[in-house]
């Protein structure tokens, strides 16, 4: 990797006109030079066209407009094709609702010096949430031990869409071949990372509820996450017998 990577955040947004301007400027003064792709869904708030009026008078900032709402893993994809094909060596996501704090990006790149997949993680120590009510955190915790339960994965926190991949991971793991989408598709893509082989690393970051807008989590969300890693889980499963059976010497 270069010593002064390209660096690209792929930042979906949906409703999000009253975050967006202070999101920009906080990125924008961070003292790494990031390249913010904001792929938004015909947002019905207007913040497709705040995002063009901040594009106009802000260096390094492109808009993605979609025809609708048409789903978070796919907002991801585009923005990594689109950051991909400009060259980036980096690739950072968040969420556009100040839950994740711009402060921790530079954690997240100073790691991607060791790391190739990077989380901004709210389980490791140091790590938390605020905001929260029993129900959310008891559904956040119980969704992370089933996924470490079910498909095995090792990172504290595996719904987090605060992360940093290098270039290297979107290309060989191709997200358009991802077939989860919403927030499932972080978890397909973390399964699929763990094991293509990629080293995973997790930096320890505060998740602060949103306090703009509403939240987007649906109860649709989390059936979706439960088929996702139920399906996953499934192919796991299957593979790991087949090795097995590969593997079991044929009698004599």
């Amino acid at each position: 990797m270069p010593d002064s990577p390209r660096i690209f955040l792929v930042l979906p947004t949906y409703n999000e006109c009253e975050n967006l301007p202070r999101l920009v400027t906080a990125i924008q003064a961070l003292p790494d030079p990031i390249h913010i792709v904001v792929v938004d869904d015909n947002s019905p708030d207007g913040t497709g066209a705040v995002a063009d009026r901040l594009a106009a008078t802000t260096p390094r900032l492109q808009v993605i407009h979609r025809s609708g709402k048409l789903g978070l893993g796919t907002a991801y994809t585009a923005g990594f094709q689109a950051a991909l094909a400009q060259g980036a060596d980096l690739i950072l996501t968040m969420d556009a609702d100040f839950s994740h704090d711009p402060r921790y990006l530079p954690a997240l790149l100073a790691a991607s010096r060791r790391f190739d997949l990077v989380i901004g993680s709210r389980y490791v120590p140091g790590g938390g949430v605020q905001d929260w009510g029993p129900k959310r955190k008891a559904l956040s915790r119980g969704a992370n031990m089933i996924a470490h339960r079910v498909l095995g994965l090792r990172a504290r926190d595996c719904t987090a869409g605060f992360r940093c991949y290098r270039r290297a991971v979107l290309e060989a793991i191709d997200p358009a071949s991802i077939r989860a989408d919403g927030y499932s598709y972080l978890i397909e893509m973390l399964f699929r990372c763990q094991r293509a082989g990629f080293s995973i690393g997790e930096t320890p970051i505060i998740f602060v509820d949103r306090r703009l807008g509403r939240s987007k989590i649906s109860q649709k969300e989390l059936v979706k996450a439960a088929f996702t890693v139920l399906r996953l889980g499934y192919r796991r499963l299957t593979e790991k017998g087949r090795r097995l059976w590969l593997a079991t010497p044929l009698p004599r």
